[in-house]
């Protein structure tokens, strides 16, 4: 039968379109209808903007094990592992989202960068297997840390962060959509990340590495709290309910600012006794901007921006409290 038969183009149904127009962001939408996901794809599927919440509480951790053995002291080989942990994690965690937000039909009202799983230029099993790679990787640079320091253990915990990584959107009930991101972003990427640094590599944990966790997490939850600020009519329409989303525009806007802007004021109290510390405070030059941006920005294009200016904020001030603790 003739493709150019204009009643049988008039009955061809329409393309898949999401509620803004584009295309859906179901994963059944026709893979003809969207190109294949390229090497550039699967690069930003990683997000690297949220990498340096990975990067630096690995930073001050590492700054406080140096207190605690004092100088001239150094495990590289211990240290690279917990960086590699924390990175593997992190990445581990940006696919495991895309690929489970992907499958509920979150994404269909995604207004940020398309996801690989949603826009349907990646199978979501794909997706899903790269996720697990990491996570596996993650476990792999955890063991060998393990059997370097015979901290058995520590794959208690590990395993928890693991956990928690997988169903911050993934399983029957993540915690991501009832409001308890924020808790579990600060407790593993800030107080387990900065205090399992300092112990994997001193074998104690003082108190420079629990404030120093306390300002890993709390930027770290600025981080995810602007990135759902962006979202927050798309998340209330797929019923994910983000803290932001339960507090609503403006207080979520405020709640930002509380989380990005107090770790200046426990930085200071830490710069009386670590002076180099006080360089910390230039991270202001990114962290003022995004506090502004967030609280009168409209666009989410600005809200990008605003993520990324905390992203650097939080590797700012990790270098600076890292090298003050170690030096």
């Amino acid at each position: 039968m003739s493709q150019n038969n204009p009643r049988m183009q008039r009955m061809a149904p329409p393309p898949a379109r999401g509620p803004r127009g584009g295309r859906s962001g179901r994963p059944g939408a026709k893979a003809s209808a969207v190109r294949p996901a390229t090497a550039s794809d699967w690069i930003a599927g990683a997000r690297l903007r949220t990498l340096p919440l990975a990067v630096a509480p690995v930073l001050i951790g590492v700054g406080a094990a140096k207190v605690i053995e004092g100088a001239g002291i150094w495990h590289p080989i211990r240290s690279l592992l917990c960086l590699a942990v924390a990175v593997l994690l992190q990445i581990g965690v940006n696919y495991a989202n895309d690929y489970s937000d992907g499958i509920r039909g979150t994404d269909q009202y995604r207004v940020g960068p398309g996801r690989l799983t949603g826009s349907g230029k990646a199978a979501p099993k794909k997706v899903l297997s790269v996720a697990l790679t990491f996570f596996g990787l993650a476990a792999v640079a955890g063991l060998i840390l393990v059997l370097l320091t015979q901290l058995w253990w520590v794959l208690i915990v590990g395993a928890a962060a693991i956990a928690a990584a997988w169903f911050y959107t993934g399983g029957k009930r993540p915690y991501g959509y009832y409001g308890l991101g924020e808790v579990f972003v600060f407790v593993f990427f800030g107080l387990v990340a900065t205090a399992g640094t300092t112990y994997m590599l001193a074998k104690s944990v003082n108190q420079e590495a629990w404030l120093g966790g306390v300002i890993a997490g709390l930027i770290a939850c600025a981080v995810l709290m602007v990135n759902n600020i962006r979202d927050i009519e798309p998340d209330r329409l797929a019923k994910k309910r983000t803290l932001a989303v339960l507090l609503g525009g403006m207080a979520s806007r405020i709640v930002y600012c509380v989380f990005l802007l107090v770790p200046f004021g426990i930085l200071a109290v830490l710069a009386l006794f670590y002076p180099f510390a006080w360089f910390g405070m230039f991270a202001l030059l990114a962290a003022l901007p995004a506090c502004v941006i967030t609280l009168f920005g409209k666009a989410p294009r600005e809200l990008i921006l605003a993520l990324q200016l905390t992203s650097l904020t939080g590797l700012l001030v990790a270098l600076a409290l890292g090298a003050a603790y170690a030096f």
